[in-house]
């Protein structure tokens, strides 16, 4: 339990150091039994399921497919601990469940100002924007990672209670996280006010996507002509993305683009941005490296997998680095508007 507690310290304590004293800390948390059944479609090839042809089955023989210290299994359990630093291998009958629990939930609220709900992003965004003092116009976005209906299976309630049981952590940690969130809406915005901006925030981002969006909402990855939009596609998702009005000014065009770019191309441009020599010298060394083409084979899409986890580590290792090199921890930040661009799960 010690070790449990020393983690979550020195992760948040690495991040202080290159982050300015009032710093204000949020998150999200999405139902660990919806996360559950896309964790199961997005990474399907990672070893703790694809022995398995279906979620149900995993569930029934979880315990016999999971082997923590196996690549990338930690998506498979309590993902929401792992992510916030936690030991996520706590089963449903551990004896200190409900302790691990307890300082989880501690830990997060003494680490994070405000906890926010996937499930109503909506007003999450307008629960933010009064605890930030931002505009309306600061937290309209489009959904970014969503997934095409297609490859979206419908759970029943037998398995929901399976997926609640097998991340018995994540589903305290949501449960309370749930009902503070909802503390938080009523006393710092109001019921009838949170209604009121929640439908005029749709009534804006409706208006944007009649503006921004060619095909007026999401397409699949096939239909979208630039490839530079293109999101990541993995495992048996089919992730959408958008394509541009070709009729727009160029203020609308950058304003349009920089909510329909996906993570990864996002990520890039940000990096450039702050580090463009650093970028320009990346840029030249990944010239000379020829490109892996994706396949279809379970060890093609791994690395594939890995290839993505080594990226975002690679950009985050060079931003803090340079950070720290540079004396300067507010270049480690972005604006509110730039930071405006919701990367949802799927």
């Amino acid at each position: 339990m010690q070790l449990f507690q020393l983690l979550v310290f020195h992760v948040m304590s690495q991040v202080a150091k290159v982050m300015p004293k009032d710093t204000f800390y949020f998150s999200i948390l999405r139902n660990p039994v919806a996360m559950m059944e896309s964790i199961f479609i997005y990474y399907k090839s990672i070893p703790a399921f694809h022995k398995t042809h279906s979620l149900d089955s995993f569930l029934d023989s979880s315990w016999r497919n999971y082997n923590s210290s196996a690549k990338n299994n930690h998506y498979a359990h309590n993902i929401l601990a792992f992510d916030f630093g936690f030991d996520n291998n706590a089963a449903a009958d551990t004896d200190d469940l409900e302790e691990r629990a307890s300082m989880a939930i501690s830990a997060i609220e003494r680490d994070f100002h405000l906890i926010l709900i996937s499930e109503y992003f909506d007003e999450s965004m307008i629960l933010l924007k009064h605890a930030l003092c931002w505009s309306l116009e600061d937290v309209v976005s489009f959904k970014l990672n969503g997934r095409s209906e297609q490859t979206r299976h419908p759970l029943s309630p037998n398995t929901a209670e399976k997926i609640k049981r097998w991340n018995a952590l994540d589903w305290r940690i949501y449960l309370h996280f749930n009902t503070t969130f909802w503390h938080k809406v009523h006393s710092l915005v109001g019921q009838e006010q949170i209604k009121r901006e929640v439908s005029q925030l749709r009534e804006r981002q409706a208006k944007l996507a009649n503006s921004c969006l060619k095909d007026g909402g999401a397409v699949n990855p096939s239909q979208i002509k630039d490839a530079g939009l293109k999101p990541f596609q993995y495992g048996a998702a089919v992730i959408q993305g958008y394509n541009l009005n070709t009729h727009i000014d160029r203020q609308t065009k950058i304003k349009c683009q920089r909510l329909i770019t996906p993570e990864l191309q996002y990520t890039d441009r940000l990096y450039t941005q702050q580090f463009p020599e650093l970028a320009a010298k990346h840029r030249q060394e990944t010239r000379m490296v020829a490109p892996q083409r994706q396949r279809s084979d379970r060890t093609g899409t791994m690395e594939m997998a890995g290839a993505r986890e080594a990226y975002h580590k690679q950009i985050m290792r060079r931003k803090f680095s340079n950070v720290n090199n540079q004396k300067s921890s507010t270049s480690a930040l972005l604006t509110h508007k730039e930071a405006n661009n919701e990367t949802s799960m799927l």
